[in-house]
């Protein structure tokens, strides 16, 4: 394990563990790859420490790192950290066992990563309503009948009722017997249907930065292109115009110039804050 704030952190969203998440990699990429996936949050994947457990030499494994954020598993950067009384940046180094694009490493800085796009078996409702027999016998229904109601479900959920809600809006107060299940259970779902009560999901700020694989220059995720800047992909950097009114390197030295011969001296400003008006 790391020193605490420094070491591999995880990033969300990751998919089942398999045999074909690193087939794309070179063989000596994939071994350290799939032994960076295998190691629990929080532990040291520094070159020197790696190449004690792993049969390849420090640069031999700084090159297959390169290679490893290149093909979008990895990026290294500062994340701040904050507690009730301080406050500090740490260095982390993300990994992802599923490749990322440089989009969905920016959207990852920012905390609003998008989720995997896996469409699950069975809804909620669709689960609510085949289970509804478990709670009352006499409203058990067929596979038909759950996906006819789905969507009226589905509404209830949308304007923000929970299952247990759902769940005793339709079963409780039952007649002695129910000669036709998905008729009582439609009627309910359409004369019980909650109002809207939108709650807003809580946004949580995450401060996060990256940093080039190469040269380790701070930099935004869109000038990280496969985690390295401009420079180490051999572009041409270009010079930054800088914010409206700002002031060209080449002219700091002029503008503070006037600005001090601008200023009062200093014993003209005691005398004058003594009300004592300088000869004419």
């Amino acid at each position: 394990m790391s020193n605490p704030g420094y070491g591999q952190r995880s990033v969300p969203g990751r998919r089942p563990r398999s045999d074909q998440d690193f087939a794309h990699l070179p063989r000596r990429e994939a071994t350290v790859a799939a032994y960076i996936d295998r190691l629990p949050d929080g532990c040291d994947i520094s070159v020197k420490t790696l190449a004690k457990w792993l049969p390849y030499g420090q640069r031999a494994l700084s090159t297959a790192l390169g290679r490893i954020e290149a093909a979008g598993h990895l990026r290294r950067g500062s994340e701040c950290l904050t507690t009730d009384r301080t406050m500090v940046w740490v260095t982390r180094t993300y990994f992802s066992r599923t490749a990322r694009d440089d989009a969905w490493w920016a959207a990852f800085v920012r905390g609003d990563a998008p989720p995997e796009q896996r469409r699950p078996t069975r809804s909620r409702a669709f689960v609510l309503l085949a289970a509804l027999g478990r709670t009352a016998p006499s409203l058990s229904l067929s596979a038909a009948d759950c996906v006819n109601l789905e969507a009226r479900v589905a509404e209830w959920f949308a304007r923000g009722a929970t299952e247990a809600e759902t769940l005793r809006a339709l079963t409780e107060g039952l007649p002695a017997v129910v000669h036709h299940p998905a008729s009582l259970v439609r009627r309910r779902l359409i004369d019980k249907l909650p109002p809207e009560r939108p709650v807003p999901a809580p946004r949580t700020v995450v401060l996060r930065t990256l940093e080039c694989g190469e040269c380790r220059a701070p930099g935004s995720p869109e000038a990280l292109r496969q985690g390295r800047c401009r420079a180490c992909r051999g572009e041409a950097v270009d010079t930054l115009a800088g914010p409206p009114g700002a002031v060209p390197t080449t002219g700091v030295r002029q503008r503070m110039a006037a600005v001090r011969a601008a200023l009062v001296p200093r014993p003209e400003r005691t005398e004058r804050a003594r009300g004592v008006r300088p000869p004419r």
